[in-house]
């Protein structure tokens, strides 16, 4: 993801690439991306020439790099997934010092499919059970995916429930029937899939499919940069992907 997001930003006019930052033990430490602009490990030197961040990488160093991005005033853009409730919390507090878009995904087209769910849910009502499958590479670490669970909460959402009192992670055995309100998640690794994600709505009779299938990570870097400009010069505060792309 940080060599898309770095060739997305050499696509955008409003934006230039001022400093990269990696793991300490990575191999290509030293290394010279751009004039000027050579690989690092330390944040607050790459914090230094820097107007917005751009973050895919992993809970603990979302969170290390945000509070220092905090604390420097540099607005933060980041599609880590896997938080914990109280790292979720922890970016939410650290967004009342400086502005903060964390989204599971930048796709245009996934963030509009949310939205389609949401709507499918609402107008559709209790005639239709709701269901979801995902699939990604085997190297990918959270299960379900950030953007599953995204469109689980639209689901819920139109549907005027909460979600975690009606998702269902997993079946085997003799499981009875399916339970009134249920959402299923059904998570599949392998090869080198960027991503699929299906929402089926199932009736009697009848069953709605909304599918977005992604065959390179190229969209989701130009989503994220375009977050990154909108966010510079905003005020502190957690803002919604919905924001940037007019699906309030």
């Amino acid at each position: 993801m940080g060599e898309q997001v770095r060739n997305a930003i050499q696509h955008h006019d409003g934006l230039e690439f001022a400093a990269a930052l990696e793991i300490a033990s990575h191999p290509q430490l030293g290394t010279e991306l751009a004039p000027g602009v050579v690989l690092g490990d330390d944040v607050d030197t790459a914090l230094a020439d820097a107007d917005v961040v751009i973050d895919f990488t992993v809970p603990a160093a979302t969170l290390h790099n945000l509070r220092a991005a905090a604390k420097a005033g540099v607005p933060y853009v980041t599609g880590t997934t896997g938080l914990s409730p109280a790292e979720t919390a922890e970016v939410e507090k650290l967004a009342e010092q400086v502005a903060v878009i964390h989204a599971p995904n930048f796709s245009v087209a996934v963030n509009v499919m949310g939205w389609l769910v949401r709507e499918a849910a609402l107008k559709l009502g209790e005639g239709f059970d709701a269901e979801l499958f995902e699939i990604h590479h085997h190297a990918k670490r959270d299960a379900p995916s950030g953007t599953a669970l995204f469109l689980a909460e639209a689901v819920a959402a139109g549907q005027g429930r909460a979600l975690a009192d009606h998702m269902v992670l997993e079946r085997a055995g003799d499981t009875g029937p399916r339970p009134e309100g249920a959402i299923g998640i059904q998570t599949l690794r392998g090869g080198d899939n960027p991503g699929e994600h299906t929402v089926y709505f199932v009736g009697a009779g009848e069953r709605l499919e909304l599918a977005h299938r992604s065959t390179t990570r190229d969209h989701f870097a130009r989503g994220a940069v375009r977050c990154a400009h909108w966010l510079i010069g905003r005020a502190p505060g957690l803002y919604s992907v919905d924001s940037v792309y007019g699906l309030e």
